[in-house]
């Protein structure tokens, strides 16, 4: 997966499919690369790097509400 902005990539997330104990693989998101993500948490990793590269800041109601769910 990769998340653009303007044409660029900002972040960008692969899975590793045999490194979860559940049979569902785990994500790997650059920025973060000692964290381990579900999918559905390496993609909303992935719209907060866009987020945050359109600008929006740490005072934006979606980025903060975002790091809480991830616990960043």
């Amino acid at each position: 997966m990769t998340a653009d902005y303007n044409g660029r990539v900002v972040a960008t997330a692969h899975c590793s499919p045999d490194a979860a104990a559940d049979g569902q693989g785990t994500w790997v998101v650059s920025g973060l690369p000692s964290r381990l993500f579900t999918r559905n948490q390496a993609i909303t990793t992935m719209v907060l790097a866009e987020r945050l590269a359109a600008g929006y800041g740490n005072d934006d109601l979606f980025v903060i509400g975002w790091r809480q769910e991830l616990g960043l």
